[in-house]
């Protein structure tokens, strides 16, 4: 099977993406926010199929730090304090091969959510209530 690793990664602060570089010549460049709401957490992605959390207001989120982990991975923090989800070389591969894909999918289920990509303003805080079983007659 051939190695899906990259043969270097940069990360850019300033401009908030990851860049890529492969074996076979080819390069990627991913947004911040891109990977942000791609992030293999668990806080994304859930625990199982249909488990996934849309992510909103991730436009201005910003790459502070990228770890590897072990040969197979790295980790990223985010200025939004996110920082648990494990990048594996396939899954950043996949990423890089399928991002207008995933992106445009992404569009599509924020338009039918009705939400923004937008950040809350500072110091806002929202709580979601949803009605119980009981009340819902």
């Amino acid at each position: 099977m051939e190695s899906k690793a990259p043969t270097e990664i940069k990360l850019h602060q300033k401009s908030a993406t990851l860049e890529l570089f492969y074996a076979d010549g080819s390069s990627y460049s991913l947004s911040a926010e891109f990977l942000r709401i791609h992030s293999p957490s668990a806080e994304v992605r859930g625990h199982g199929k249909g488990q996934e959390v849309l992510q909103t207001g991730k436009r201005q989120v910003r790459l502070l730090s990228i770890d590897t982990v072990g040969n197979y991975a790295i980790k990223l923090g985010f200025d939004d304090g996110h920082g648990s989800g494990i990048y594996s070389w396939l899954y950043l591969h996949d990423l890089c091969s399928q991002r207008e894909s995933l992106w445009q999918n992404y569009l599509s289920k924020m338009k039918t959510a009705n939400a923004s990509r937008e950040p809350l303003p500072a110091g806002t805080q929202v709580i979601n209530i949803m009605p119980s079983p009981s009340s819902a007659k």
